[in-house]
C-alpha cells in the first residue's frame, strides 16, 4: 500500500544538518514513484514568499534543463508521425542552411541537435532571442559553433541553443507556435497543466508559481504572486510585447524550449511514469516503446579519448537524456544508487536545482526540486550535483523501496 508522505513545514527548520557555511534553501519537494502511481512525497519551504506560500508538490516551478527532455518527447511524436526523422539534415525544414561555418560539407541532424553532438555551443546565453528576433542570423555567428570539431566528430559540448533550433524545427512542420502545441500534444495527454513560459498554463497553475530567488532573497523568475506574468516571452528594451509578430520557426527560443518548461514535482513523476511504462500513462499513448529507447539510449559517453576533460557533469548522454552513474574517467556522477543505473535529465537555473531519474529495470523513478542555491555552490561528496541537490536526491530516493 502506497503512503503519501507531505511534510510541510518552515525553511528553517530543514537546515539543522547543514553545515554552518551553507545558506539554506528555499523549498525543497521530492516524489517518488513506480509504473503504476505515487510511492510517497514530501514539501517543505516556502513557495511565495511575499505572502508566506508554502510550496506543495503540486506547485509548478520552472525546472530549468528537464524541459530538453519533455520537448524531446515532442520531437519522437512527430517522428512517429512521418513528420520528422532523425538522421536527415534539418535544414530543409529550416528553410536556410544550418551548417558549422568550419564544416561547411557536414550537415546537422535532429539526432545531434537533441544529444548536443551537433557542434553547436554558445556564448553569453545568447540563446534567448527577443521577439522579432531571428535564429538564423544568430546562427551566423561563428561563436555559436565549435572552430575544431564538426558534426559527427566525437563530440560533445552542452549548449542550449541547440534546443531553439528544435523548437524552430516543430513549428515549421507543425505551423504551429511551439508552447500551443507542445500543450496540446505533450502535456494535455499525460493530463498536466504545464507549459513553456506561462500562456498556455490555467490561471490556477500561475497562482500556485514557485518563485526562484538568490540566497538572499532576490527574486530572479516568476515572481508572480498569483498573478500572470505582464509579457511571456523576451522583447526588446522599448519594443511591445506583441505575440502576433510571431512566425513559424522564426525564432524557436522565444518560448524557452532549453529550461523554461513549467510543471509540478509531481507532475515531473507522471512524465517519469509514461517511459517506465514504454510510452503508455494511465492507458493513453504518447510515444511506442521503440521511441522511449530511442530518447534513453546511451548515445555519447566521456572516455577521454577526444581529448575533452572537463565534462564534469554531463558523462553520458542519449537524447536530452542523462545516464548515472558513468564508469568513466573524471566522471563524479554516482549518487548512492545501490548499483542501479539511472536515466533522466537535471536542471539548473535561477537558483533551481531540479532532477527526474528513472530506474528502468525496476520500474522506479524519483522527480525534485530545490531553489535558493547559490552560484558556484559547494559539491556533494563523490559527485558534481551541488549539495544541496545531492541532499534532495538521495532523501527523494530513499523513499523508494530497496
Amino acid at each position: 500500500m502506497r503512503v503519501g508522505i507531505v511534510l510541510a513545514v518552515l525553511v528553517l527548520s530543514a537546515c539543522a544538518t547543514l553545515r554552518p557555511s551553507e545558506p539554506p534553501v528555499h523549498a525543497q519537494v521530492g516524489v517518488a514513484f513506480d509504473r503504476n502511481g505515487e510511492i510517497a512525497s514530501f514539501a517543505e519551504g516556502i513557495a511565495d514568499p511575499r505572502f508566506g506560500r508554502r510550496v506543495t508538490a503540486d506547485d509548478p516551478a520552472r525546472v530549468a534543463s528537464i524541459s530538453k527532455l519533455v520537448v524531446a518527447i515532442g520531437v519522437m511524436k512527430l517522428v512517429e508521425q512521418g513528420r520528422l526523422d532523425l538522421s536527415s539534415g534539418v535544414s530543409h525544414w529550416l528553410g536556410w542552411p544550418l551548417r558549422n561555418p568550419g564544416f561547411r560539407d557536414r550537415s546537422i541532424t535532429l539526432a545531434m541537435l537533441l544529444s548536443h553532438t551537433s557542434s553547436v555551443r554558445e556564448h553569453d546565453d545568447d540563446y534567448a532571442i527577443p521577439l522579432g528576433g531571428s535564429l538564423q542570423a544568430a546562427m551566423q555567428d561563428p561563436l555559436n559553433w565549435d572552430p575544431q570539431l564538426g558534426p559527427g566528430d566525437n563530440y560533445f559540448k552542452y549548449a542550449n541553443m541547440n534546443f531553439p533550433i528544435v523548437a524552430s524545427i516543430v513549428e515549421k512542420v507543425t505551423g504551429e507556435r511551439f508552447d500551443i502545441w507542445m500543450r496540446r500534444e505533450v502535456l494535455e495527454p499525460m493530463k498536466l497543466d504545464s507549459c513553456y513560459n506561462w500562456p498556455t498554463c490555467s490561471d490556477a497553475a500561475a497562482a500556485q508559481a514557485v518563485e526562484l530567488d538568490s540566497p538572499a532573497g532576490e527574486p530572479l523568475k516568476d515572481d508572480l504572486h498569483g498573478q500572470r506574468p505582464a509579457c511571456a516571452v523576451q522583447v526588446s528594451e522599448g519594443e511591445a510585447c506583441d505575440l502576433t509578430r510571431w512566425k513559424p520557426g522564426e525564432n524557436g527560443s522565444l518560448f524557452a524550449p532549453q529550461g523554461g518548461l513549467r510543471i509540478s514535482a509531481r507532475g515531473l513523476a507522471r512524465v517519469g511514469r509514461m517511459l517506465l511504462n514504454g510510452g503508455t500513462l494511465d492507458g493513453v499513448r504518447l510515444l511506442s516503446p521503440q521511441s522511449v529507447d530511442t530518447l534513453l539510449t546511451q548515445v555519447w559517453r566521456s572516455d577521454g579519448s577526444n581529448g575533452i576533460t572537463d565534462h564534469g557533469f554531463y558523462c553520458s548522454y542519449g537524447r536530452a537524456t542523462q545516464q548515472i552513474p558513468t564508469p568513466a574517467p573524471g566522471c563524479a556522477d554516482d549518487m548512492g544508487t545501490r548499483g542501479r543505473t539511472l536515466v533522466g535529465h537535471a536542471g539548473d537555473a535561477y537558483g533551481l536545482k531540479s532532477g527526474i531519474w528513472i530506474d528502468r529495470a525496476n520500474g522506479l523513478g524519483i522527480a525534485y526540486f530545490v531553489t535558493g542555491v547559490p552560484e558556484n555552490a559547494a559539491k556533494g561528496p563523490g559527485t558534481s550535483f551541488t549539495a544541496a541537490e545531492t541532499r534532495a536526491f538521495r532523501r527523494t530516493y530513499a523513499l523508494l523501496p530497496r
